[in-house]
């Protein structure tokens, strides 16, 4: 992976911009935000990105009607046209093509005099103060007013917003009035303002709650919704995350919920049953298969991930649409039974589902006359009275199976160790 966004990305803390190009397909205008994505263990997991199409904001530029002869126009730091309300923000190559045009290059005069001005000053000592209004001369003599500012944010975003307006278009024939000169310097500096908050606002409103979202993931919640609806880039970058929060919460092999996406259910349930007595009481089985290894060691373990997702498919079939399945390890399965009426509830269950993993598997073909066949030892805990958080939870039930484990060696001289 050797995209600029991805490298850019990947060595950023926070979210990054990569320079405004020109898209290949669409011929329009384009900047790139990423962000990478940490895991809960503070790992690098990879890096999301999103091309924000330009369009729009050219679009909206070009219906500012400033004055009769005035120009609005934004540009990059190194004097590329982003967008303009008089002229063209690209120049148009003999093939056909499209390529960036700077602002010293375009055919509108005021636009490269007015850029000129503000390069200048922009070299200056005094350069940060911004926003600044400027006044200059045209070789016909016309007063110009230049009002121009930086737009910045966090990303790295850093573009000017450029207003220049002659005086004549307000002035109208009248003496120079220093009253109505502020008042359109004011009226310059306030445009250029508006129109810098509203880019802002136009590009991070959905990519801030893609950016809350990936916080989440980062600290573990591998569950927390976009909530973006769109049918735009930001709207497939959010269909994207989404995907990816699933495959975080998914074991790749059985499609069940893995150990993370199971523990972080477990704590949620254990929240909702410490801040509301009303809530009803709720169970853990672990669950371990009996025979697993003698099915990876004498079929293999291609046919050991095919028990394994039979045996995943049977535990999901045989629990409640509220219960959780996980994978929790190996041939480790664990499930959270959500609603409970008591102890002997969750006994039914694991009794329930100790039948079922004594079926004879369907996915392995047996070398012999005798079906396969793993079955496993399920341990039970109740909350809160086997443990009151879900380490101690997990450790109850962990007991309990080998309880029933050691139980049924003591019945079936065949189990192995």
């Amino acid at each position: 992976r050797t995209r600029p966004w991805y490298a850019d990305g990947k060595r950023t803390p926070g979210h990054t911009w990569t320079s405004v190009y020109i898209d290949f397909g669409t011929r329009e205008l384009v900047a790139t935000r990423a962000r990478r994505v940490l895991a809960a263990s503070g790992a690098f997991e990879g890096v999301v990105a999103t091309d924000v199409s330009l369009r729009a904001l050219n679009d909206f530029v070009g219906t500012l009607e400033v004055s009769p002869n005035g120009i609005a126009f934004i540009i990059e730091q190194d004097g590329n046209l982003i967008a303009s309300s008089a002229s063209p923000n690209m120049r148009s190559l003999p093939d056909g093509g499209n390529a960036r045009l700077k602002a010293t290059d375009s055919e509108h005069p005021l636009l490269r005099a007015s850029y000129k001005l503000v390069q200048e000053r922009l070299g200056a000592p005094d350069a940060t103060a911004l926003p600044r209004v400027l006044t200059f001369m045209t070789d016909e003599g016309d007063e110009i007013h230049v009002a121009f500012d930086r737009i910045k944010d966090n990303a790295g975003l850093e573009w000017i917003t450029i207003v220049a307006m002659p005086t004549s278009d307000f002035m109208a024939g009248v003496t120079e009035n220093v009253t109505r000169t502020v008042l359109l310097a004011a009226a310059a500096v306030a445009l250029a303002i508006l129109i810098g908050f509203r880019i802002l606002a136009w590009v991070a409103s959905d990519l801030r709650r893609i950016s809350e979202a990936a916080r989440k993931v980062g600290d573990g919640e591998l569950d927390a919704p976009v909530g973006v609806q769109r049918s735009d880039e930001i709207g497939e970058l959010a269909r994207s995350f989404e995907a990816m929060q699933e495959r975080l919460r998914t074991d790749k092999l059985t499609g069940l919920a893995n150990r993370d996406a199971f523990l972080q259910r477990l704590r949620k349930r254990i929240a909702l049953a410490s801040s509301d007595r009303r809530s009803t009481l709720f169970g853990v089985l672990f669950i371990d298969l009996n025979r697993f290894k003698q099915v990876n060691d004498r079929y293999g373990h291609d046919a050991g991930d095919l028990a394994l997702q039979e045996i995943a498919e049977r535990l999901r079939d045989n629990v409640r649409a509220g219960d959780l399945v996980a994978r929790y390890a190996g041939d480790e399965f664990v499930v959270l039974l959500d609603q409970v009426a008591s102890r002997d509830a969750v006994g039914h269950i694991r009794r329930q589902i100790e039948e079922v993993l004594r079926q004879p598997l369907t996915a392995i073909e047996s070398e012999g006359t005798e079906p396969i066949s793993v079955g496993g030892a399920i341990g039970e805990a109740l909350y809160p009275a086997d443990g009151s958080d879900a380490e101690s939870l997990l450790k109850s039930a962990d007991r309990a199976m080998y309880v029933h484990k050691f139980a049924e060696r003591s019945e079936h001289s065949d189990l192995p160790d």
